[in-house]
């Protein structure tokens, strides 16, 4: 049932709406003279056939886009699934608030749900919209390898090894992993880009009949959101970007950088934290003891995997599950205690707590989500090809930062391997747009603080909000001074008049599970 009406002067706004300059490959956004091709009617004209959601508040719909935004009429295009969450108060309504998700590969079209849950003021005021991008979820998925295979990536064996089999069957991996990429996507490869995903946002603003739309990112939507206020400036009215991406130097430096800060926030925060609460978890009393105490439950794991109600449990599983934890301290740092206990001794814990357990450790990474990620985090940006810099990089990290380090060379071997992308190198100024709000936590493992002071600097008139802890998203993750100045700006256009800062949320009581 069409429930979505666009006035007659929608279809010329469109047309306008479409034309989006955006850099050629190896120039800067910001000198693009280029418009994209005219966009065929079947797309530009075509109506959003809203119905509920299903298992949610919201309205769903499938949106048609182009395969490729520069040849717009080549090719079969894809679908995207969109959503929606009514403003409650159409009398006061102010606008659409675009959001998107994290990752690249996780699924964002469930999300306005949870965001007017926890803010109805903003529920109140605007159309809060979603979608699954290109790739991901209920959208045309990019397919690579079956779940056992990207299994053998993560789980088997021991990241930290760096024999010289152990090397080859990374590299080996790797090249079947992007084989099977291609062979399965059906030359989708190539478009699932951030610079392709944004122009899908600016049709799904057009389609809403909007002329500007607001936006909130969290994570890698810091990536589509930045991405989407410099390619559409006149398309803006205020950006918040929540945990920022630094891709100033492309995704190659930013997810080399991360192990360091996975590793302060392990070594900073959980374990000092875990010592703290030695009479509840029985690691050791100092962080030196408590960090003992992982290494020996790690070298056990790799000595002797553990058989966990039929799941072969690795070191593998244990450092992601570590690296998991530290994203959130209130959920994480408690619920990873006591799974080392669990893992310590499986036989005193109940069977629903070990088949909790198996629950949380498998899979180490989901293979919708590593196709996505691959295919984003690869085709962005340029990668370096050479086996051997690789080879000694990672080294380097396992050795230093372990946490996440000893995964650096899985992650590095696909995208070595990777198809080379014809994707634009898009240059985040901040020219021509409104101020953007920035949130981000000192100590936040995956989009480290460094970074973000990086993408402030060179962002024009952005306001930071610097949050004094370590978790990784600040804005409904319960710290009610980074929810004031996001609503304050969402809803009045109100940000700091510097940059300011918020205390952190405290790290959480001790909690055990049976």
């Amino acid at each position: 049932m069409q429930l979505f009406r666009k006035p007659a002067r929608w279809a010329a706004a469109v047309a306008c709406g479409l034309l989006a300059t955006a850099a050629l490959p190896g120039t800067a956004a910001s000198a693009a003279t280029t418009a994209t091709a005219s966009v065929p009617d079947r797309y530009r004209l075509q109506h959003l056939d809203w119905q509920p959601c299903v298992s949610t508040t919201l309205e769903c719909a499938t949106m048609a886009v182009p395969r490729d935004w520069y040849h717009p009429s080549a090719g079969p295009g894809l679908s995207i699934q969109v959503s929606r969450h009514r403003a409650t108060d159409p009398a006061t309504k102010r606008g659409v608030l675009m959001m998107a998700a994290g990752g690249p590969g996780s699924s964002g079209y469930k999300r306005p749900a949870n965001l007017a849950r926890l803010s109805p003021k903003l529920a109140a005021a605007y159309d809060i919209v979603s979608f699954d991008q290109r790739g991901v979820g209920a959208s045309t998925n990019v397919v690579c390898s079956d779940q056992a295979t990207v299994d053998a990536f993560f789980s088997s064996g021991d990241l930290r090894d760096r024999s010289a089999p152990a090397i080859r069957a990374t590299f080996d991996r790797a090249r079947d992993f992007v084989a099977d990429c291609e062979r399965h996507s059906g030359g989708l490869l190539p478009y699932i880009t951030s610079d392709q995903a944004v122009h899908d946002m600016d049709l799904y603003r057009a389609l809403l009949g909007a002329d500007k739309i607001s936006y909130y990112g969290p994570s890698y939507a810091t990536v589509l959101g930045a991405y989407y206020a410099t390619e559409f400036p006149r398309r803006v009215e205020r950006v918040v970007l929540d945990s920022t991406v630094d891709l100033t130097r492309g995704w190659e430096a930013f997810l080399v950088g991360q192990p360091l800060s996975f590793q302060r926030r392990f070594e900073g925060d959980f374990l000092p934290w875990l010592a703290k609460n030695d009479a509840t978890y029985h690691q050791g009393r100092t962080p030196a003891e408590a960090k003992a105490s992982y290494e020996r439950l790690r070298a056990a794991l790799r000595d002797h995997p553990l058989d966990l109600e039929g799941t072969r449990v690795t070191p593998n599983h244990l450092d992601a599950a570590a690296t998991n934890a530290v994203y959130n301290a209130g959920r994480g740092f408690p619920h990873f205690a006591a799974m080392m206990g669990l893992l310590e001794n499986p036989d005193g814990a109940s069977e629903e707590a070990r088949k909790d357990a198996v629950e949380d450790l498998q899979p180490v990474m989901s293979a919708p989500y590593f196709a996505d990620f691959s295919a984003v985090t690869c085709g962005d940006t340029p990668w370096k090809r050479d086996r051997r810099y690789w080879v000694e990089k990672s080294a380097e990290a396992t050795r230093t930062n372990p946490l996440a380090g000893a995964r650096e060379l899985t992650f590095a071997a696909v995208c070595a391997n990777w198809p080379r992308s014809g994707a634009p190198r898009i240059e985040v100024t901040g020219k021509g747009l409104p101020p953007v709000l920035m949130l981000n936590s000192t100590m936040d493992p995956a989009t480290y603080y460094e970074g973000a002071l990086r993408v402030h600097r060179g962002l024009a008139g952005s306001r930071l909000v610097t949050v004094d802890d370590g978790d990784h998203g600040q804005f409904q993750t319960g710290n009610a001074c980074a929810d004031a100045h996001v609503e304050n700006y969402l809803l009045d256009g109100v940000l700091p008049p510097k940059d300011t800062t918020c205390p952190g949320v405290p790290l959480p009581a001790p909690t055990t599970r049976g």
